[in-house]
């Protein structure tokens, strides 16, 4: 019960007035549109990135956990100035689940082009501030590199993340880093979509608590 009200504190304190306005979450992906439509108005950027995703989602056209896994561990395997576990399949699971904006238990093509993106961006802020190049970012590098992730953590929020997604010398390999971002980013963006008014405080009801958070 202790450390339930421990969590349950900290996940409050993330989310606190005094911190909220401070966080710069990621703009949402795009909603869903017809494929006819979505084709004839993208540009070739976007072109050569459906044809790749064509490629990684199959038939069904859309990522599941199970594929998420096996394509970032494909990648990040070849990389030797990244330290990591790979990622699991409940690290992947949790990446869907706060990036599936229409519920279907998968990421369609603007979901995962969003989520790779993110991705992207955040694996250039960890190379920059794995300063002694270990692979990993250092407990003391840690703070920075959040905030160059757009999330500056207070001490309390810093120990809660690192306690939960650091090893026990404080380090964070990239598997866990990436996982870290991806639900701070969708919580706070949640958060922000609730704050209507924007004075650093939502309220919700039982329903709209465990939506936010069981995933």
């Amino acid at each position: 019960m202790f450390q339930a009200k421990r969590l349950i504190g900290g996940l409050i304190d993330i989310l606190s007035p005094a911190d909220a306005s401070q966080f710069a979450p990621s703009d949402p992906p795009p909603p869903r549109r017809p494929l006819a439509y979505a084709e004839q108005n993208e540009t070739e950027e976007e072109r050569q990135f459906r044809k790749i995703f064509k490629q990684l989602a199959g038939d069904d056209m859309e990522i599941s956990p199970c594929e998420l896994k096996n394509i970032l561990n494909s990648i990040i395997t070849k990389r030797t100035d990244l330290k990591t576990d790979g990622f699991s399949i409940e690290s992947c699971r949790g990446m869907v689940a706060v990036m599936d904006h229409d519920n279907t238990g998968k990421l369609g093509f603007h979901e995962f082009k969003h989520l790779w993106n993110n991705i992207k961006k955040w694996q250039g802020v960890y190379k920059s501030y794995d300063q002694d190049r270990s692979g990993v970012i250092g407990a003391d590098e840690l703070p920075a590199a959040f905030r160059a992730a757009g999330f500056p953590l207070s001490d309390v929020q810093y120990q809660m993340i690192v306690r939960r997604y650091s090893d026990e010398n404080g380090n964070m390999d990239f598997d866990n880093y990436i996982g870290c971002l991806v639900r701070l980013d969708a919580m706070c963006r949640a958060f922000k979509t609730l704050d209507v008014d924007n004075n650093g405080t939502i309220k919700l009801n039982l329903q709209e608590w465990l939506q936010m958070t069981m995933h």
